[in-house]
């Protein structure tokens, strides 16, 4: 049986790096790497893991006035799927913040620019095989990128389709098991859940990120 924890405290994960006592690149690829490592339980010895090594990413919910969250489609070749999403993209450039390749990636994929930013929630996609941390940002107060400054789309964003949903739309599409971008069904139920108490959950863009500096 689990442990039992009791109390009043925040409900919040502690971050807490334990002793990594072997490390070995098995894989390295062009985007991501497989690492194993061992490490180091305490009372529940030692034990050795393989997982993804990432550099983390950011996505954005860009939110127009009328209630509508931007959709592109992009084919997924190992789900072999043309999954709706929202723009998101890898933390691969040097020295740039997080916020700021948020906002490349609306402009490059959407072709979009956004007057007010927050960060609407933080998630790991799948802690048990890989280390991926990712931001969801809102972007709010729309307006299109001009003709002559879009981004040039090639390889698989070659004529993604941009589709504005109601949010409330895509929670639905999102339970009933018609859409399955995790990133993108939880950027709609925390948007729908923000907007409900006043937008007063949202941080500012530059908001302690614990597990990317990880």
């Amino acid at each position: 049986m689990s442990e039992s924890l009791e109390g009043d405290g925040p409900l919040a994960d502690r971050f807490e790096e334990r002793p990594v006592v072997a490390s070995e690149t098995v894989f390295r690829g062009r985007v991501w790497d497989v690492v194993s490592e061992t490490v180091d339980l305490g009372e529940a010895g030692a034990v050795t893991r393989e997982f993804v090594r990432h550099p983390g990413a950011v996505a954005v919910a860009a939110v127009d006035a009328e209630g509508r969250i931007a959709l592109i489609q992009q084919y997924r070749h190992p789900v072999r799927t043309f999954e709706w999403e929202i723009p998101a993209g890898l933390l691969d450039v040097e020295g740039e913040a997080p916020h700021v390749g948020a906002a490349r990636e609306l402009h490059e994929e959407a072709d979009l620019v956004a007057g007010t930013w927050h960060v609407l929630a933080d998630y790991v996609s799948s802690p048990g095989g890989l280390d991926e941390a990712l931001r969801i940002y809102l972007a709010r107060d729309l307006s299109p990128v001009p003709h002559e400054d879009r981004h040039t789309r090639d390889g698989e964003e070659l004529g993604m389709p941009l589709r504005w949903v109601p949010l409330e739309q895509v929670r639905d599409a999102f339970l009933a098991g018609d859409l399955h971008n995790a990133t993108m069904g939880i950027a709609a139920l925390a948007a729908l859940a923000s907007r409900e108490q006043g937008w007063s959950t949202l941080r500012p863009v530059d908001a302690p990120w614990p597990r990317r500096s990880a």
